[in-house]
């Protein structure tokens, strides 16, 4: 034991201290959140922003940028594909960040995927497809790739100095910060992001719209957008429910959203449907569980079986349908009920200068116009410096071949090689790099149909510096290039509509209900907003309901399956249900968070829960003060199927009791100050405004309130008369102390 304890001791000895590894390793700083967010959290944050998550104005983020300038300079423009994992390799060259993200990135911009209206990269095997959660793209090695034509637009005169080059992580490489598009790729493509603290969601729309809605702003600046850009197009098809006023602010503000439905035919023969598109924001995967939920749910009773038969030829989701089904009518209902029908949200944000901007389309259009006219000069400015280059090169020829004896001369009587140029330069009084040009012109040169061709050289030269120069000094001129780049863009890769267009108006009816099943069932509705739908069998063989710590059921009402729910909230709103919405539960479990399901506003909470069938009756709102309003239930009935409505009592006043009554009846009020008062609602008018303050009813002197109020039955109280008035707002009456009945009432 002894020689292995004394080993561990020289170890001990060698081993450095925690101090020598880290600096002020385990010292306590004394530091506020604020500051170690700033100094940890946004570096962070602002590199998520600018380097990963928002699209810049050339349409494109950093790992597109990367990924298609590889491509490009591996020769993929032409030429055949070659394998994805190939490029995958090549392109951690300039991102460093995994091939799986690499892959991922390219299998949506592919053909194959179908996520782009127009892709930039061409590919060849299964690289999935957009609209399916389970049809996954198969490994990189298996499938290939190149560059697709219209990629060509993107990297045009890139080497002509028309965008700034950055060098890449490792400082082994150069890349672009920009493409020098020449049409406006950020519309034309869509693109999502989500970033920290901020996201960017832009739709795509038809090239040849965008190329003309631009064209037409650089001829005039006011233009309305709407006119000539009709609308979102997706590579997916479907149909877009059109409003002019809703698609205006979108253009005008960058924020916004429309609704986009799937397509579908009906084969009489085989009596089913086929639905060939589907909105962008869902699969056909997501489309079909929730049609089978609402079948399971005896809500559509139209469908026999429903299949995803999507195959080479494209989409298509196969719905059987029973015997006399009214197929347009079945439609509306799977509009209404499920994901074929969707809202696309848009939020135009876009990094201009590194800075994000939520712009609307004209200033989009805009800004790319000015980054496209820096573009072209510089490009312009480029090919002016390599004129001038050549200019000055071939006016140091053209004094030699005036005078070619004496330049022979020159040199054969120079006595040394490096002695040349210098002699050359003196003899015909040019500059260095004119003579070293002069110098290595090959003798078989020297003939007189050489010198008069390069004669013609300068004065064509000349021609086209002047043009350019006028080019950079005239912007109607860079806007002219702009414009016929535009025009050529269209002719070439332009195509049709594939998002059809149809009016909103035909999507504003309420459709007729589907038949629900009208089952018994027991509701449950907790204080801290939970609700419990449950059957009558299953509650026979409950137990004790669960239910949150500290929670405890305020509500339990013997109802139907084909009900309707109000749920009534702290913010003055109310939002609407059916009970036939939420799912059937059990005792043992919690229920569902209303809202959580119904989308509550954040900080929400219920406070009151109506059942009904008809909409009878009358909601009775106690406030605080001792003011009642009292609102017919039929105001909070709707045409149509809005789901939450505002205003639903007044915010004037803090509300203490929500009670809905069928009829008329007595209700007894217990103020801070010990007095009760026994009311009959009849005596409190009904008015329809949701948001009406009411009419005071038992008055409340200073830091005084309402502190119960339940409904009252006769001959709870000993001499009940005494807490009656015929006149409203009273004051109420004190009940005599030890009064057997107040325990009665549990007031």
């Amino acid at each position: 034991m002894a020689p292995r304890k004394k080993k561990e001791e020289v170890r001990e000895k060698k081993r450095p201290a925690a101090d020598a590894y880290i600096a002020g390793a385990g010292t306590i700083v004394d530091e506020s959140v604020t500051d170690t967010l700033k100094s940890n959290f946004m570096p962070y944050a602002m590199s998520v922003i600018v380097s990963r998550a928002i699209p810049e104005i050339d349409g494109f983020k950093p790992s597109h940028r990367k990924l298609l300038y590889t491509m490009y300079n591996m020769g993929l423009l032409s030429g055949s594909t070659i394998k994805s994992a190939n490029i995958v390799g090549r392109t951690m060259q300039l991102n460093p960040h995994g091939d799986a993200a690499i892959y991922d990135t390219m299998v949506r911009l592919s053909e194959g995927n179908g996520a782009l209206l127009h892709p930039f990269v061409a590919s060849k095997g299964s690289f999935g497809k957009a609209y399916s959660r389970d049809m996954q793209c198969a490994a990189a090695r298996y499938t290939e790739a190149k560059l697709a034509p219209i990629s060509a637009e993107l990297f045009a005169d890139i080497d002509k100095d028309t965008v700034d080059f950055v060098d890449n992580y490792d400082a082994t490489m150069k890349e672009p910060v920009l493409f020098p598009v020449t049409f406006p790729t950020v519309l034309v493509n869509a693109n999502m992001g989500i970033a920290a603290g901020m996201a960017s969601s832009i739709c795509s729309f038809n090239l040849k719209e965008v190329c003309e809605t631009t064209i037409a702003y650089i001829k005039d600046n006011d233009i309305n957008v709407a006119d000539t850009l009709l609308a979102p197009d997706f590579s997916i098809g479907g149909e877009l429910l059109y409003n002019r006023e809703q698609m205006e602010k979108i253009y005008e503000t960058g924020r916004g959203s429309f609704k986009v439905r799937g397509t579908y035919t009906f084969d009489k023969a085989n009596n089913c449907i086929d639905i060939n598109s589907i909105p962008p924001t869902t699969t056909t995967e997501a489309i079909i569980e929730k049609v089978v939920e609402l079948v399971k749910a005896k809500k559509i009773t139209e469908i026999n079986d429903i299949r995803d038969e999507t195959d080479l030829s494209g989409l298509q989701i196969t719905i059987d349908l029973k015997r006399g089904t009214d197929y347009e009518k079945l439609m509306s209902k799977l509009y209404k009920m499920t994901p074929l029908q969707d809202s696309f949200a848009c939020n135009f944000n876009i990094l201009i200068a590194s800075t994000p901007r939520v712009m609307g389309v004209k200033e989009i259009i805009g800004e790319w116009v000015a980054f496209r006219s820096e573009c072209v000069r510089r490009r312009v400015y480029f090919k002016l410096s390599k004129a001038k280059d050549r200019l000055h090169l071939l006016k140091g020829m053209q004094k030699i071949l005036l005078d070619i004896d004496k330049a022979i001369k020159i040199v054969r009587e120079t006595a040394e090689e490096k002695e040349v140029v210098p002699n050359l330069m003196i003899g015909f009084g040019i500059d260095e790099i004119q003579a070293e040009y002069v110098a290595e012109i090959k003798l078989r040169h020297l003939n007189r149909e050489y010198i008069l061709k390069r004669l013609e050289d300068i004065e064509d030269l000349q021609k086209t510096i002047e043009e350019m120069q006028s080019i950079l000094e005239s912007k109607s001129k860079i806007k002219r290039i702009i414009v016929d780049e535009l025009t050529e863009v269209m002719k070439k890769y332009g195509t049709d509509r594939k998002t059809a267009i149809i009016s909103a108006a035909q999507d504003d009816t309420d459709i007729e209900n589907a038949p629900i099943d009208d089952s018994p069932v027991t509701l449950f509705f907790t204080r801290d907003g939970y609700f419990k739908k449950i059957t009558p069998q299953s509650l026979r063989m409950s137990g004790e309901q669960k239910l949150k710590d500290g929670d405890k059921i305020v509500q339990t009402i013997e109802s139907a399956n084909d009900r309707d729910l109000l749920f009534f909230t702290n913010a003055e709103q109310v939002y609407k249900s059916r009970v036939s919405d939420f799912s059937d539960g059990k005792a043992s479990v919690l229920g569902d968070f209303v809202a959580g399901k119904l989308d509550y506003d954040e900080a929400e909470s219920s406070i009151y829960m109506v059942e009904t069938k008809d909409y009878s009756g009358f909601m009775l709102f106690v406030y605080d003060n001792g003011r009642i309003s009292k609102v017919p239930l039929s105001s909070y009935e709707t045409k149509t199927n809005r789901k939450k409505l505002i205003k639903a009592y007044c915010g004037k006043f803090k509300l203490h009791s929500v009670f809905h009554f069928v009829e008329d009846c007595d209700i007894i009020l217990k103020s801070t100050n010990g007095r009760m008062l026994i009311v009959n609602t009849a005596s409190i008018p009904a008015k329809a405004a949701k948001d009406n303050g009411g009419i005071a009813v038992m008055t409340q002197k200073k830091g005084q309130r309402i502190y119960t109020v339940k409904v009252y039955k006769a001959g709870k109280l000993e001499n009940e008369h005494r807490y009656r008035t015929k006149n409203l707002p009273a004051a109420g009456t004190l009940q005599p102390s030890g009064a057997a009945s107040q325990t009665k009432l549990n007031l």
